[in-house]
């Protein structure tokens, strides 16, 4: 093999690898972006963790589906303590309360919706 035969050869297996350590690179950042999103996929649209809230039944619109409730701060919602109209995720969760009663709930944006998707009366 003549000098130029060798130094195209060695060109060559180091731009391989070069490509090879680059494919690797991306795949690897690929695979940490992929953890993230699923990562935030088990959070609500605030960044934290949807947990239960305490909150006083204001008024429950049956045919609307919906429920006011005044509650404390909904952390993964970036809301503070305040009053205001729900959606019900399940319709059935209306005809468990009524105004005036004390809550436990989870609330979440669903469709660009506020939604309960849990609510427990407290006793």
């Amino acid at each position: 093999m003549n000098i130029l035969s060798k130094s195209s050869f060695s060109a060559a297996i180091i731009f391989s690898s070069a490509s090879l350590a680059f494919a690797q690179e991306a795949h690897n950042a690929q695979a940490g972006h992929d953890e993230h999103k699923a990562s935030a996929s088990a959070h609500s649209a605030g960044g934290t963790e949807a947990s239960t809230v305490d909150g006083e039944v204001k008024k429950v619109d049956k045919e609307a589906g919906k429920i006011t409730i005044r509650h404390g701060e909904l952390k993964n919602l970036g809301m503070p303590a305040m009053t205001m109209v729900f959606r019900a995720k399940d319709p059935a969760m209306l005809d468990r309360v009524k105004a005036g009663d004390k809550v436990k709930f989870i609330a979440e944006k669903v469709g660009g919706a506020f939604t309960l998707v849990q609510l427990e009366n407290v006793r």
